[in-house]
């Protein structure tokens, strides 16, 4: 990509074989911008979870020839009725984000600015998944994947939300991914706590 501009989120969402999701329900939501093929499983974990408790659900499925990775600060509602619509409707998110760093294999992040949502779901979290590191410490979390500036959506809702960072490991274990997506709805079901 050396030399050549980045799509903006209008752009990309308009390339062939991206997939633009959203389904409204309660005001509680889940957020997987990443989808598909960019950052593997969360839109499956986002809608799941969302299906699972009767969430709202906003999602972005890229297939593996595309692969466009937009940054959180340029995916706009201004670039997308949809979103717009979708955080319009929910008083607060999770969204949900894959990350791969070596020194990191078995953490969830837990980031975004809704530090008492953050610090409920993190209880859950560990009491379901033991073999995972859960830190809701916005300290411990790496700045580029803390989630709290101003323009990351997760932010734009009125209680605004926490975005969780999962690595491969449980994206990939099927039986694992299935205990977050039941951890996750229950975390939604028992908000607030």
């Amino acid at each position: 990509m050396e030399g050549m501009t980045r799509p903006t989120f209008a752009e990309m969402l308009a390339m062939p074989g991206v997939i633009e999701e959203c389904e409204l329900r309660s005001t509680f939501g889940f957020m997987a911008y990443h989808g598909g093929a960019l950052e593997e499983a969360t839109d499956v974990i986002a809608r799941n979870a969302a299906a699972m408790c009767g969430a709202s659900y906003y999602g972005v499925v890229q297939p593996e020839s595309i692969q466009v990775h937009v940054s959180s600060i340029g995916v706009s509602p201004d670039q997308s009725a949809m979103l717009a619509t979708f955080l319009d409707h929910v008083e607060i998110v999770v969204t949900v984000h894959g990350f791969g760093r070596r020194p990191l294999p078995s953490s969830l992040l837990l980031g975004g600015t809704n530090r008492r949502l953050a610090t409920h779901v993190a209880g859950h979290l560990r009491q379901a998944l033991p073999d995972y590191s859960v830190v809701d410490d916005l300290d411990q979390i790496p700045l580029d994947l803390r989630g709290v500036h101003a323009r990351n959506p997760v932010n734009f809702p009125r209680s605004t939300g926490i975005q969780i960072e999962l690595p491969p490991r449980i994206r990939s274990h099927a039986a694992h991914s299935q205990t977050l997506v039941e951890t996750l709805a229950t975390a939604a079901l028992t908000w607030p706590p």
